[in-house]
This record gives C-alpha cells, structure tokens and sequence, in this order.
C-alpha cells in the first residue's frame, strides 16, 4: 500500500480549517490507514488528514516506542490542558529538513470520535500530548512554527527556502 504525497508549504489546505467527519464510514478507516502508513513512513510520531491533502478533521497519533499503537481519531477537540509545559524538537513533512522545540502542555484531555464511531476522551501527556496537539492545530490551519516568536518563525522559514531550492 502507498500513500499519497504530501503537500508542501505554503500549500493554502494547510492554512484552511478542515471540515469535521461527523461519522465513521468505511472510507474514513481507509483513510486512517493510509495515514499511519504515511507517519510510519515519514517516521514521525503523528499525521493530520491536511498534510496529505485531505481537508476533513482526523488525526492519527503513535508516541510509542514499540509503535504499532496508533491512536485513530475524528473531530479532536482539546477540553483540557495542563499548566506545566514542556518543550519537543517539532517538525513537519510539509515543510522538510526544518524543526524547532515548542513548548506545548505536558498533558491534554482530548474528545474525539474513536474508530467504533463513538464519543470517547483520552489523556495524553509528554511526546503523545505534543503529538495530539500537533495535529489539532494542523486540523485548525495552524503550522507549528506559528507558536514561535517572529525571530525564530522567519529564520526557520528561510532556512526552509534555502533547503527546497
């Protein structure tokens, strides 16, 4: 099975909200599995439906070191977040050979729509919450960068320019 590609910054479906799923079909679990082989392929540790050019609001996340336990969700949305931060080295296939530390909540409670098509929550904390958060900004139009001071935002941007030419 391969993947399709995907898309690069400054592509205008990274920046655009993605339409949320409502409900679990067939299509949305092909579409789940498409999306762990990407990440396992890239290897990264989440993927947002968008950065392959899919605009509709589903995530997958897998922060394990064994791998293999990706979290599927439909329409996340973040009801809770803890008062201590810490920081990941983020980045994204979108935008290649570019990363930054975020500091991002260590744990977040996050709603979603599971793979049984149920409303269900889940905690994450350490790489899994910065993953998790990762992917709901993606799903909202944001790039991790956009949490970075204006200094450090354009110096990874032209850094990012320089490597794609």
């Amino acid at each position: 099975m391969t993947h399709r590609p995907f898309v690069l910054w400054p592509d205008p479906v990274l920046r655009r909200p993605a339409r949320p799923v409502g409900r679990i079909t067939p299509e949305i679990h092909a579409l789940w599995d498409e999306m762990v082989l990407a990440m396992e392929n890239m290897p990264g540790v989440g993927l947002a439906a968008v950065q392959l050019g899919v605009p509709l609001a589903l995530a997958v996340v897998d922060a394990s070191a064994a791998r293999g336990q990706a979290v599927r969700m439909a329409d996340p949305v973040l009801i809770h977040a803890s008062p201590e931060t810490e920081a990941h080295e983020e980045g994204s296939p979108n935008l290649p050979g570019v990363s930054a530390p975020v500091h991002r909540p260590r744990t977040v409670r996050v709603r979603f729509l599971g793979v049984d098509g149920t409303t269900g929550e889940r905690e994450f904390a350490g790489l899994w919450a910065a993953s998790a958060l990762h992917q709901i900004d993606h799903l909202a139009g944001r790039m991790y960068f956009d949490r970075l001071g204006r200094v450090k935002r354009d110096m990874l941007l032209r850094r990012a320019r320089k490597l794609a030419s």
